[in-house]
């Protein structure tokens, strides 16, 4: 059985917080590029311009991208045959994200309790820690850092089946049209449906870290996909909410079987800073 060490993860964890806030994806940045050729708005193509030279000049300076440097939420795939040694994954973890947060100078953005004690924590931490076991003897770390002006506008609602896809559709369009321009436009939105709704809401937020430019491997929902973002960005919000083609860079979905009686919908907005990453242990 394979060993990897408590302080590989953290220091792994640290890297990857570190590098999302200050450098946004190769898969965003081509999503941007693509927009601003085709926005025909003027005031649309300067916004999508701007976005992308801020992302440059973090990325050359080490500069968090947004002021808001998200809650840290994480997917973590386990090999079966891996074995953790010198401590265990939870604080590993934890660790990883307070030490990006305090040495990286990063916004420290987590309260103690959400209702009674809205005291900062002052490390970050506790991160968003969702695990899975898997084949093999590796472990996959994916992370993004979370920003909440996008994540205040998600919503999620419980279809009946009788609602279907077209259901399915007008809960989706108009959650973005709700939205407008709160979540900083242009987005990522992230679609979970199916499970129960706690199922629902973890493949939503796992639907925004999808890299941009992969379609769903099954064809109807690559093409509901394909749909959605037409209509989302016939919208007229546009880049800032300013007005536009460019509401939203991608519609990604991902699905679970479900019951008989439901259909458990999620939508999980991220802003145009949507920053993730991987590492592979």
């Amino acid at each position: 059985m394979r060993q990897i060490t408590a302080p590989e993860i953290t220091k792994a964890v640290k890297t990857l917080f570190l590098e999302a806030n200050y450098q946004i994806g190769s898969d965003v940045s081509a999503a941007l590029e693509k927009m601003r050729l085709a926005e025909d708005s003027a005031i649309g193509k300067e916004v999508l311009g701007q976005i992308i030279e801020n992302n440059r000049i973090a990325a050359d300076e080490k500069l968090p991208i947004c002021q808001d440097t998200g809650m840290a939420v994480l997917f973590i795939e386990i090999g079966q045959n891996l074995q953790i040694s010198g401590g265990d994954l939870e604080n590993a973890v934890q660790e990883g994200v307070r030490r990006a947060y305090t040495e990286g100078y990063l916004r420290k953005s987590v309260v103690k309790d959400p209702l009674f004690d809205r005291t900062n924590t002052g490390d970050n931490t506790p991160a968003v820690i969702y695990t899975r076991i898997v084949p093999g003897d590796k472990m996959k770390i994916m992370g993004t850092a979370k920003g909440f002006g996008s994540e205040n506008m998600s919503r999620c609602k419980a279809l009946t089946p009788s609602e279907g896809v077209e259901g399915f559709k007008r809960f989706v369009l108009e959650t973005v049209r709700l939205a407008g321009p709160n979540p900083c436009p242009p987005t990522v939105v992230g679609i979970g449906v199916g499970g129960t709704l706690d199922k629902a809401a973890q493949l939503a937020k796992w639907a925004t870290i999808r890299r941009i430019g992969t379609p769903h491997p099954k064809a109807q929902y690559a093409e509901l996909e394909n749909e959605l973002l037409e209509q989302i960005n016939h919208l007229g919000i546009g880049p800032a909410g300013l007005g536009g083609l460019c509401t939203s860079l991608a519609v990604h979905i991902e699905y679970y079987p479900g019951h008989i009686a439901g259909i458990p919908v999620v939508v999980n907005i991220c802003c145009h800073a949507a920053r993730h990453k991987e590492i592979i242990l």
